[in-house]
């Protein structure tokens, strides 16, 4: 239960509204709301996958992806997401990783790994098998869907062209800021909208921490 509420918690910290290159990456060890190393000079060229509401980029060596709003990276068996191209990074469970990120065909990965060898390229991973039994019951039928009927892709938040290098924003309070400001774009997934929606106000969590204290100290 501590994971999954971790993971829970992950997302909806995330969630607070809040030019193409060929670039060397590097992705390190990452703990919330930190770097994992990817140092892009320039906004990444993201590119549609047919078929899916989901951009890839394709110039880089990494498997970074970009859907409903958010940045998406598949490094060592894990999944992190960011809302800006450089992050800081969360890291998501698998438990709640969206359909269509899990749904991603093996061939639009830049960086697979090894165990993808062998897998069919037009189809996405074999997440059960990888992941085993216990995720495969909890996210039963991930991969049924009825083709032709993916939603349409977010817009891309083209304004992060002008944040790069020394101008990119590295505190999250300044991307919230600048997103509120640049992209009106709200979830549409119904498992990354669910987070959002039950994601508290960072003023009444701050008020509701208040009370606590308030409340343990008369006691």
């Amino acid at each position: 239960m501590q994971k999954i509420r971790y993971g829970l918690v992950v997302l909806w910290m995330l969630l607070c509204p809040v030019a193409p290159a060929t670039a060397q990456v590097g992705i390190g060890i990452v703990s919330p709301n930190v770097s994992i190393g990817i140092n892009l000079p320039l906004f990444p060229e993201l590119v549609p996958v047919p078929g899916y509401p989901v951009y890839y980029a394709p110039r880089l060596d990494v498997n970074l992806f970009f859907y409903d709003g958010m940045y998406w990276v598949f490094h060592d068996d894990n999944w992190y997401v960011s809302s800006w191209y450089n992050g800081p990074w969360w890291l998501v469970e698998p438990e709640f990783v969206p359909l269509f990120i899990l749904r991603i065909p093996v061939r639009y990965y830049r960086l697979p790994p090894a165990y993808f060898r062998g897998w069919r390229s037009n189809a996405p991973p074999r997440w059960g098998d990888h992941w085993g039994r216990e995720w495969e019951q909890r996210r039963s039928g991930w991969n049924r869907w009825k083709r032709g009927t993916a939603p349409a892709p977010a817009p891309l938040p083209d304004y992060q062209r002008q944040y790069s290098g020394d101008r990119y924003p590295l505190q999250v309070e300044r991307q919230r800021e600048l997103q509120s400001q640049h992209y009106r774009y709200r979830p549409r997934d119904p498992t990354v909208r669910q987070h959002y929606r039950e994601r508290p106000d960072k003023k009444e969590a701050t008020g509701e921490q208040k009370r606590r204290h308030e409340r343990e100290r008369k006691e």
